[in-house]
């Protein structure tokens, strides 16, 4: 007999929980969608319609009532209630999945980090751009050595908005945990982990340079990891001319790869995984060029055909860990070590410092 799917419940209905966390639980086997929080009669007309199995309710307070007919929770609020909610939803007994950045700090990262331990539940969070297309290329390259001894890491995550748009996300009080440095920074810095292991020096530049903007919407981050290898991580709603996502350079090639990967905007166009077979694949015009002493930008080098994305990974991951079959695909204390890079680079910015970690 085939088994139950494990009941979620996902709290947050707006661009996280609708456009990504929502259509890739949907997605997965072993998972099914039950219950959605959104206190806005919108979003709650749009969760019945768009997955017509779900009860959607107006609190996290409904949610957690309803704690014994779950099996996990997933929290896509805004990211003030991430520890709150967490720290709720471990008390309540459910396995959680939190979207990124998990806390404020790494120390509240760490504090519900052990709350799971201590309750013996998996505690996640949604890292999805370790399954972009051009991150896991460039994975491949560097593991087949490809490029030799990575020198430099450059990455870029750009945006031309020279309006705020407003929101918690660019509000300037600090309890909202908003602005670029913990948004997608959340995502670069996780990346630069990833590859090249922990920091030694973080050295930050965070301004606001948007007329009415509260806070940075410019920021760059240099880090020098413990293997020597140095990444220069840049994120920017005000970049009028986007760079390539990835230039990256190594002792026998540099690899360099512009462009977004396609997830993303197909979710937002409402397409979902398992419809199509192509998902998460780009046009090789897109695809990036390997090389040495040439310029990509003129026809140097070679294309590197890019691997498909893959989001799914990520709850497929996480179905496989809460049933014992495999391990947590991003541990709250992975979290926690990028936390300790953005907390000392806003620190650098602010005081102009180099910081070290040890």
């Amino acid at each position: 007999m085939t088994a139950s799917p494990r009941r979620v419940g996902l709290i947050g209905y707006g661009l996280a929980g609708s456009v990504f966390h929502a259509p890739l639980i949907a997605a997965t086997e072993g998972l099914a969608l039950d219950t959605v929080v959104t206190s806005d009669p919108a979003r709650q007309r749009q969760a019945r319609a768009e997955f017509p199995d779900v009860t959607p309710v107006a609190t996290p307070e409904e949610l957690f009532e309803r704690a014994d007919r779950l099996d996990l929770v997933v929290i896509a609020s805004p990211n003030k209630t991430h520890v709150p909610l967490a720290t709720a939803a471990l008390k309540s007994g459910l396995p959680v999945v939190v979207d990124k950045p998990v806390a404020g700090t790494a120390a509240e990262a760490r504090d519900l980090a052990a709350l799971a331990e201590e309750r013996g539940l998996l505690l996640s969070v949604f890292q999805n751009r370790r399954w972009d297309n051009d991150f896991l290329t460039l994975r491949r390259l560097i593991s087949q050595g490809d490029l030799g001894d990575v020198w430099r890491f450059e990455s870029r995550f750009e945006r031309w908005r020279p309006q705020p748009k407003g929101g918690w996300r660019e509000s300037g009080d600090p309890a909202e945990i908003g602005g670029l440095l913990y948004d997608l920074g959340s995502h670069v810095v996780d990346q630069a982990l990833v590859l090249f292991g922990p920091v030694t020096e973080v050295y930050a530049e965070s301004v606001v340079r948007r007329p009415g903007a509260e806070t940075d919407d410019d920021t760059f981050i240099a880090l020098t990891h413990a293997n020597g290898v140095r990444s220069h991580l840049h994120v920017s709603a005000t970049a009028a001319q986007l760079g390539p996502r990835f230039r990256v350079l190594g002792s026998r090639a540099g690899y360099v790869k512009y462009g977004l990967d396609p997830q993303e905007a197909a979710l937002r166009e409402g397409d979902r995984p398992g419809t199509t077979a192509d998902w998460g694949t780009e046009d090789a015009s897109l695809w990036g060029r390997i090389g040495s002493g040439e310029s990509p930008v003129t026809g140097g080098g070679t294309a590197v055909p890019t691997l498909p994305g893959d989001y799914p990974a990520y709850y497929a991951a996480v179905a496989r860990a809460l049933a014992g079959a495999g391990p947590n695909p991003v541990t709250a204390l992975e979290a926690a070590a990028a936390l300790d890079v953005l907390e000392a680079a806003r620190r650098s910015a602010r005081d102009q410092v180099t910081v070290t970690l040890r």
